[in-house]
């Protein structure tokens, strides 16, 4: 027998299929302790984490509040008042903000006792919260809301209403640094509980992205004490950044929408343009920022797309398994 005939009775190499995408709110499947239990796990974990990390800051708080004379009275103002955003107290948006910043490290460290390495997939696709495309989408959403919060205004004008910037207050500089400094900080806290944590957990069972994009909402939802327009509006915005988080792999798009509208509300609201502690609306503040909602996330996935921004994470594959005279083939990860 020639040695072509030898090459043509040989069996062929198996070809290997190509690796599994793994969208965004599949990727707990990528962890390396991943089971179906360790996502609910990491949640009870980060709860505890979280109720420790509070005792730690409020219990010299409220020695303080014992020790120290005229502290008692402002503790009761805190645990009591209804406006949160108070130019007279601007440390009550730090005992708003604080609180909810530490579900960050409470998450993040939670995640890695519980699913090993790995926690920057919380981030995006690729393991990291990606600056550039995080910078590049919050000039976009300010542009947007820029332009929302500019009709609004000028809407309100026209319809007879006093639409004047007061920069008079004493406490105005105060609390714009303060804003400017915690408020994205407590923007992402939420991001990464609600549209990280929660739509990963969603979705390391079922596997359509609309179980990760809505069932979350209704917690989001409860979150926040509006009105039946107010919490539509809140609602709104929880699918829209759940849906970016899915469409373009990562939470800086949902993030940088979160950042801009609340420093824009709370900016506004220090020069009396509009009212930071309102927690009603009407149908027409839901069709407006829904629409301005809207457009930044198509806006968004189409700039993401033309920027090349990763949406999916490659699943590794195994190494075959080799014997003489066998071929395996390479499990491919289905998460």
């Amino acid at each position: 027998m020639s040695s072509n005939e030898d090459a043509s009775a040989a069996p062929a190499p198996p070809t290997l299929s190509p690796a599994t995408q793994i969208p965004y709110h599949r990727l707990a499947h990528l962890r390396p302790r991943y089971r179906w239990w360790r996502p609910l796990l990491t949640g009870l974990l980060a709860l505890a984490f979280y109720i420790v990390l509070l005792l730690v800051l409020t219990v010299p708080l409220v020695v303080a509040a014992v020790v120290i004379p005229g502290w008692g009275d402002e503790m009761m103002v805190l645990l009591t008042s209804v406006r949160y955003f108070d130019l007279d107290r601007p440390w009550l948006l730090i005992a708003l903000v604080l609180p909810l910043i530490l579900m960050i490290p409470a998450l993040l460290l939670a995640s890695r006792v519980v699913e090993g390495r790995g926690v920057g997939l919380l981030s995006s696709v690729t393991a990291r919260l990606r600056m550039g495309w995080l910078g590049k989408s919050l000039l976009l959403a300010l542009a947007v809301f820029a332009v929302y919060f500019a009709v609004v205004l000028g809407w309100s004008a026209l319809a007879g209403e006093a639409v004047v910037a007061d920069f008079s207050h004493p406490g105005l500089w105060i609390m714009v640094l303060l804003v400017l400094l915690l408020i994205p900080f407590q923007a992402a806290a939420e991001e990464y509980v609600f549209r990280g944590y929660l739509m990963q957990l969603v979705g390391s069972w079922l596997r359509h992205p609309a179980f990760a994009i809505l069932l979350p909402v209704p917690l989001f939802v409860l979150g926040h004490g509006y009105d039946v327009w107010g919490a539509a509006s809140v609602g709104a915005f929880a699918i829209v950044a759940a849906w970016l988080t899915w469409r373009t792999g990562g939470l800086e798009a949902a993030i940088s929408l979160h950042i801009v509208n609340n420093v824009l509300i709370f900016l506004l609201g220090s020069v009396a343009l509009v009212d930071a502690n309102a927690t009603s609306g009407t149908a027409a503040d839901l069709v407006g920022s829904m629409i301005a909602m809207v457009v930044y996330a198509v806006l968004a996935d189409r700039w993401a797309r033309r920027l090349g921004v990763t949406r999916t994470a490659t699943a590794p594959v195994p190494a075959p398994a080799r014997r003489e005279g066998t071929h395996h083939l390479p499990r491919a990860l289905h998460g």
